[in-house]
C-alpha cells in the first residue's frame, strides 16, 4: 500500500467515525431527560420507590459496562476494532429499540443492563483512530473525535425531549435504535481496517502480556486514574446544576431553560477548541496541555462556589469546558503515544472502565457533600479533587514520562 493511499484510509476513517460518534452521542443522550418519567409510567410507585428505581436503572448500564469493557478490549486487540464497533452499534440498536416495548420496570432494568453489555462503540472508535493515525496527528484526530461526541451529547437531550414531547417516550426509543442501526451500516460500509494485525494470545493477549509490553505500567495506570478522577470531578457537579440554578434564580419560572443553557456551556467550549488544543499538544507536548487543563479547572471551580447570579455561573462553567478540552482527549493521546499499537484496544478499554466508575463515584460524592454541607461546598470539594489529580498526574505520569528511555510525550 502506498503512503498516499494509507493516508487516505486513515483520513476517511476519521471523517466517518467522527460523524458516527456524533450521532452516537445524540443516540446515547437523547433518552436521558425522560428516562425517569418513562419509568414512572411502568407502575404505581411512591416517590421513594421511583427515586430508588431511577438510581438503579441509571447506574445499571455503567456497572455492567465497567465489568465487560476490558473483555471487549481484549477481543478488539485479537479480532479488530471494526468488529467491536459493529458489535456495539448493532447490539445497542436492538436493545434500545426494544426498550420502547417494555411493560414493567424489570424488563427496563434487564435491557439497561444489556445495553451496558454492548458498550464500547466510542472507545473502540477512538482506539481504531489512535492506532491508524500518524503519531504527529494523534492529538488533533482524537480532539476531533472528542468534539464530535461532545456535540452529539449536547444536542441529544434537546432532540430527545422535543421528540418525546410530540411523539411520546416509546417512539423516541425506536428512533434511537434506528439511528444506531444506520451507524452500524455506515461503519460496516465505509470504515477500513485492512491493516489490522491481530495480537496472538501467547504474545500479549493476556493481561500479564499487555503489562509486559508497556514501557511504563505506572504511567499508563496513572493516566487511567487521571481519567477516573476527571470524570468524578465532572459528574460531581452535574446532578446539582439545576438545583443550584434554581437557588440562584430564587425559584424563577425560567429555571428549566436556564439550567439547560448552563449545562450545555462546558460542552460548547470543548467543541470550540478540542481539535485546536490537540494540534497544540502535538507541537509542544501533550502533558503540558494536561497540566494547564488541571490548573484552569481548579481555578474555575473555586470561584463557582461564590457566584451570586447565573451569568457568573455560566462564565465559570464555560471555562471548565475549556479545561475539559485540555484533559479528556489529551489523556487518550498520551495513552496512544505510550502504548504499543497492538494493545491499544485493551488500554483504551481500561480507560473507558475508569470513566464508568468515575460516573458512579462522582454522583455519589456530590450527593454526600451536598447533603452534609451545601451546593457551594460541592464546587470547593471538586476543586480540591482536580488539584489532587494534578499532583498524582505529576507523580505517576510526568515523572515516569521523562525517566523512560525512548518514550515520547
Amino acid at each position: 500500500m502506498t503512503e498516499k493511499s494509507a493516508q487516505t484510509i486513515w483520513q476517511r476513517n476519521l471523517r466517518v467515525l467522527s460523524i458516527a460518534v456524533f450521532f452516537a452521542g445524540i443516540a446515547f443522550s437523547e433518552i436521558m431527560p425522560f428516562l425517569s418519567l418513562f419509568l414512572a409510567t411502568l407502575g404505581d410507585f411512591t416517590h421513594r420507590q421511583l427515586t430508588n428505581w431511577s438510581g438503579i436503572v441509571f447506574s445499571a448500564t455503567y456497572l455492567v459496562s465497567t465489568l465487560v469493557t476490558p473483555w471487549w478490549g481484549r477481543l478488539a486487540d485479537a479480532k479488530g476494532r471494526k468488529p467491536m464497533i459493529l458489535r456495539a452499534a448493532l447490539g445497542m440498536a436492538l436493545v434500545i429499540g426494544a426498550t420502547g416495548l417494555v411493560t414493567n420496570v424489570w424488563q427496563l432494568l434487564a435491557l439497561r443492563m444489556a445495553q451496558g453489555a454492548f458498550a464500547g462503540f466510542v472507545s473502540n472508535s477512538n482506539a481504531l483512530i489512535a492506532t491508524e493515525v500518524p503519531k504527529e496527528h494523534s492529538g488533533s484526530a482524537l480532539g476531533t473525535m472528542m468534539a464530535s461526541f461532545t456535540g452529539g451529547n449536547l444536542l441529544g437531550p434537546f432532540i430527545g425531549g422535543t421528540i418525546a414531547t410530540f411523539f411520546g417516550y416509546r417512539f423516541t426509543f425506536f428512533l434511537t435504535g434506528f439511528i444506531l442501526l444506520m451507524i452500524f451500516f455506515a461503519c460496516w460500509r465505509f470504515v477500513d481496517e485492512s491493516n489490522f494485525q491481530p495480537v496472538a494470545a501467547k504474545d500479549v493477549g493476556s493481561t500479564k502480556g499487555v503489562l509486559k509490553s508497556l514501557a511504563s505500567v505506572r504511567m499508563i495506570f496513572g493516566l487511567v486514574i487521571t481519567t477516573l478522577i476527571i470524570q468524578s470531578a465532572n459528574n460531581s457537579i452535574n446532578p446539582i446544576i439545576s438545583l443550584f440554578v434554581k437557588q440562584l434564580l430564587h425559584g424563577n419560572s425560567h429555571t428549566t431553560f436556564v439550567s439547560g443553557v448552563i449545562a450545555a456551556l462546558p460542552g460548547i467550549a470543548t467543541i470550540l477548541i478540542a481539535s485546536r488544543v490537540g494540534n497544540l499538544g502535538d507541537r509542544i507536548g501533550t502533558e503540558r496541555i494536561l497540566i494547564f487543563g488541571f490548573i484552569l479547572n481548579t481555578l474555575a471551580f473555586i470561584p463557582t462556589a461564590f457566584v451570586t447570579n447565573c451569568w457568573q455561573l455560566g462564565i465559570c462553567r464555560f471555562i471548565v469546558g475549556l479545561g475539559d478540552a485540555c484533559l479528556f482527549p489529551q489523556v487518550q493521546t498520551m495513552l496512544t503515544k505510550n502504548s504499543p499499537a497492538a494493545v491499544t484496544g485493551r488500554v483504551f478499554s481500561w480507560n473507558q472502565s475508569a470513566m464508568y466508575i468515575g460516573n458512579i463515584v462522582g454522583s455519589l460524592l456530590c450527593g454526600w457533600v451536598a447533603g452534609q454541607f451545601s451546593f457551594n461546598a460541592v464546587f470547593l470539594w471538586t476543586a480540591s479533587l482536580v488539584f489532587i489529580n494534578l499532583v498524582l498526574f505529576l507523580i505517576n505520569v510526568v515523572w515516569p514520562l521523562h525517566h523512560v528511555s525512548g518514550t515520547r510525550s
